[in-house]
Formats: structure tokens, C-alpha cells, sequence
């Protein structure tokens, strides 16, 4: 027997380490022909941009630095790459919000080299390391710092970014409406450009609001993940109590799509605190949020340590950087886009964060026509399915998703470690992280690295449940149990 149970074992290994090194082959084979294809994919959106719009649009892989870093002011870069200012004209901008990933995105080629080679490296025992520090990207304007006696260290800023801060400080042209590129319906273009989408839901007239509660989905989603799962199951009682707001986040939904905002963290809180928190003169207040929506949440409860009631984290993509890591942000990209074929879902991920214009490609197949999308979808279910998962798909333009996804969730990897310090030190309220065990995008030890900071957090790992499915599909159950998490936040 015990022969038998060893035999199994061994063969299942097996298999697992040839499925694992076949994944890691067509990988390479399948991620080296992406690159090549996104390079194809540029020259050909240059040449449609310029035909479409009558002018050239940069992109961060542009090979044309432009002369703005001198004719519009001095650009300052802390040495340490956490603090950056960039003074254009007479205002500031603070670079710590915008991600290297953007710019900074090496083919899967080269890596496997440099990684081969620092292995070499490491056997042979090479001591001698180059003093400077240097981090340089194709098409990015460069400022140098030097003092007498200190390594040089070289900066870059990428001409997309500074073509963008260009438009939002140096007065020049803005672009508003949406590229030929993305759909131009009302529904993802709303006439106020100010304010978030809201759904707020409060008690009936003449109900006292006992409470607040904010809803943050995730990456390319909507208010709708909230609105049409656990909305509609939540008691009668909390509904009489509760005053609850789920929003579209900027660039997604319903909300305004900016072609020329960086979409960085800040803009995400000032748009809520904007829409949410001002408007409905909303003091205090409990978070639910799923994915990225949990790094924003973590950002306004430091924001506001004193208003925070209870916090609720679904499946937060908290990647712990090891110490030592040069670059943060980078390890947080490979963690979260991994440039594997298999999952598909981690496939995906690693299309929309690697490739700026294969991932511009699929938002003008399907985002471009969500419409026609809909009615074929409606056609082939016979109208029997819900779509409000794929409207919140679909409703969200290339600009916003890019962005988000790379100067939110991989340009918070210096910051989630000081968030959940400040959580943990200086918040009083409670913390619930949720995971499905089935999540094949973000691991659970994810949310065992959320409590590993914050001891009082409680995890609850919910079986065979996946990304999605720990809330859809689980509503009901899961309206209850937000429920008692707010009911015992007040004892």
C-alpha cells in the first residue's frame, strides 16, 4: 500500500513538473511572438492615429523624446525613486503616483537572458558590481544628478508622460473626447466630466441614516458587480439603517473617461472624495472592495483613519516586496501578469499589462462595440442571462485600464507596505479579507500576507470559490455576513 501511495505521489509530481516546464516553454514561444507583434502594432496605430486625429499620439514605447523637458521647466527626481517632482511651468507634479511599469517593460527575450546570465553570475562567483545605478528605457527623456565623489544616477521620464503633463499643466491642448479608437456612446462618455457614476441606495423617506457604506469593484468592472448581487439581498432592516454608494471608478463604467488623466491613485481618491464623500457630506463610513478596489479602500482609510468604521477586502492583490528589491514595482507586475499562457485568466492579465497596443486592440474588437457584443450575446442566451458582468467589462475605455492597472496596482508596491502599517498602528476599526481558494489570478496567500501586517485582520477562505465567484453566485450569503461585520463594527 504504502508503495503504491509513494508510486502515485511520484507520478503526480512528474506530470506536474512537465506541465509546469511546458507551460514555461510555450510560454516563451507565445510571449516572444507578442512582443514582436505589439512592435507591428504601434507602427500601425502611429499611422491610423495620425490618419484619424491628424496628429501624432505618443505611446510608451516611442523612440521620439520630446524637447518639452527643457522649453517647459525643470524636472526634479528624488535619487531615492520614491519622492519625484516634476516642475513644469510654475506647478508641480509628484511622480511617485506614476509607475516605471508604463514605460519600462522589458521582452520576455531579454529577460530570460538577464536572468540566465545573473545565474552564470552568481556560479562563478562574480564579486566586481558597477557603483552606478541606471535605469533607462527606450524613448524616455533623461535627467542625470550627480554630486563630486557619488555615483551617477540616471533617471527617466517616458515622452508619453511628459506629452500628457504637458496637456494638464503646460496649457496645451487637452484631449477630452474619446479617441477614434473608443466608443463614443453616451453611457461611456457622460456629459459631466466632474463626478463619478454613483448608485446610492438609502433608506426610505422619512428613515434616519444610521450609516455609510462605500462599494469599490475591481479592475475593469463596475458599480453593477455591487448593485446586482448583494444590493438587492440585503435585509429590509439594512436597508431601512444603511446608506450605501457603489461607484464606477474613474476611466470604467459610467464614469468619465479622460483621455488625458495618468489615472494614478490620487485622481482615483479625489474623484471619490469628490463624488461620494463632499456631495453626501458622508463622515463616517464602512469599505467593501474587491481586487483593485482594495487599494484604493486602504488608501482612503489612511486618508480618513478616523472615519473608517469596518473594512472589508475581497481577494486584495498585496504582493509583500522582498527586502532588498530594486525595483518594486517591477516585482509586482511579474507577480500579477506572470506572462503565462496557462491560467487563461492570468493570460489575460498579462496581455492588458504587457502590451500597450495588443491590449488597445482588444478594447477597440470588443469595448469599441459592446453594443453589438450585447445584442449577440442577448441572442445567443435568448435573453436568459444577466450581462451586467460584461457591460462592466466592456465599459471602460484602453487609456483608463492601462493606466490604472499600472500606476494603481503596480505602482502601489512602495506604498500598500506603509498603508497597512497605518492600519494596523493608528485605525481602530475592523478588517475582514476574503479569498476564494479557487482564485487563479490573485493567490490566496495574498490575504495571508494582509494579516501577516495586520494581525487583527480575520481571513476567511471561501471554498471552491474563484476571483468572481466570491461574490457572484454567493450573494445572498455574503449580504448576510457584511451584515454582522457591521452590526459588530458598532459594538
Amino acid at each position: 500500500m504504502r508503495k503504491a501511495m509513494r508510486g502515485s505521489i511520484s507520478v503526480r509530481q512528474a506530470m506536474a513538473t512537465f506541465g509546469s516546464a511546458l507551460n514555461d516553454a510555450l510560454s516563451l514561444i507565445v510571449f516572444s511572438f507578442l512582443d514582436l507583434l505589439d512592435i507591428l502594432f504601434c507602427f500601425l496605430y502611429k499611422i491610423l492615429d495620425y490618419i484619424m486625429e491628424s496628429e501624432w499620439r505618443p505611446c510608451y514605447c516611442s523612440s521620439s523624446p520630446k524637447d518639452m523637458i527643457t522649453s517647459f521647466g525643470k524636472i526634479l527626481v528624488s535619487e531615492s525613486g520614491r519622492s519625484k517632482v516634476v516642475t513644469l511651468s510654475s506647478s508641480k507634479l509628484q511622480l511617485e503616483d506614476i509607475s516605471d511599469t508604463l514605460y519600462c517593460r522589458s521582452p520576455l527575450l531579454s529577460d530570460v537572458s538577464r536572468l540566465t546570465v545573473n545565474q552564470l553570475c552568481r556560479l562563478k562567483s562574480v564579486s566586481s558590481r558597477d557603483t552606478s545605478t541606471v535605469i533607462t528605457s527606450r524613448g524616455s527623456a533623461v535627467v542625470r544628478s550627480s554630486t563630486t565623489g557619488s555615483p551617477t544616477t540616471t533617471v527617466t521620464v517616458n515622452s508619453a508622460i511628459i506629452q500628457t503633463l504637458q496637456g494638464k499643466i503646460g496649457g496645451h491642448k487637452s484631449h477630452l473626447v474619446p479617441r477614434w479608437s473608443d466608443c463614443h456612446c453616451a453611457d461611456c462618455n457622460p456629459i459631466s466630466q466632474d463626478t463619478l457614476f454613483v448608485k446610492a441606495q438609502g433608506p426610505p423617506d422619512g428613515n434616519i441614516v444610521e450609516e455609510d457604506v462605500l462599494f469599490i469593484h475591481g479592475f475593469i468592472s463596475s458599480s453593477a458587480f455591487w448593485t446586482e448581487t448583494v444590493f438587492p439581498n440585503f435585509s429590509s432592516d439594512a436597508k431601512s439603517r444603511y446608506r450605501m454608494f457603489a461607484v464606477d471608478l474613474l476611466g470604467f463604467g459610467r464614469s468619465p473617461k479622460p483621455a488625458d488623466s495618468l489615472y494614478t491613485l490620487r485622481e482615483h481618491l479625489e474623484m471619490i472624495e469628490r463624488s461620494v464623500l463632499e456631495p453626501y457630506n458622508v463622515k463616517s463610513f464602512h469599505i467593501v472592495a474587491h481586487s483593485l478596489g482594495s487599494l484604493i479602500a486602504l488608501a482612503l482609510a489612511v486618508k480618513y483613519p478616523g472615519a473608517v468604521k469596518s473594512l472589508t477586502l475581497i481577494a486584495p492583490p498585496y504582493f509583500p516586496v522582498p527586502k532588498g528589491e530594486q525595483q518594486p514595482t517591477q516585482y509586482v507586475m511579474r507577480k500579477v501578469a506572470p506572462r503565462r499562457i496557462w491560467p487563461l485568466i492570468g493570460f489575460g492579465a498579462s496581455m492588458i499589462c504587457w502590451y500597450e497596443h495588443l491590449s488597445r486592440t482588444v478594447c477597440v474588437l470588443l469595448c469599441k462595440n459592446h453594443r453589438f457584443w450585447d445584442i449577440a450575446f442577448r441572442l445567443v442566451t435568448f435573453n436568459r442571462v444577466r450581462t451586467y458582468l460584461m457591460d462592466g467589462f466592456f465599459g471602460h475605455h484602453h487609456i483608463g485600464s492601462f493606466h490604472t492597472l499600472h500606476n494603481v496596482i503596480c505602482g502601489s508596491a512602495g506604498k500598500v507596505e506603509t498603508y497597512l502599517d497605518v492600519v494596523r498602528d493608528q485605525l481602530n476599526c475592523s478588517v475582514t479579507v476574503y479569498h476564494g481558494r479557487n482564485d487563479e489570478l490573485l493567490p490566496i496567500h495574498c490575504s495571508y500576507a494582509v494579516k501577516s501586517k495586520v494581525p487583527r485582520a480575520q481571513v476567511k477562505i471561501i471554498d471552491r470559490k474563484d476571483h468572481v465567484t466570491i461574490v457572484v453566485g454567493r450573494q445572498k450569503a455574503f449580504a448576510r455576513e457584511l451584515e454582522e461585520i457591521w452590526k459588530n463594527a458598532k459594538s
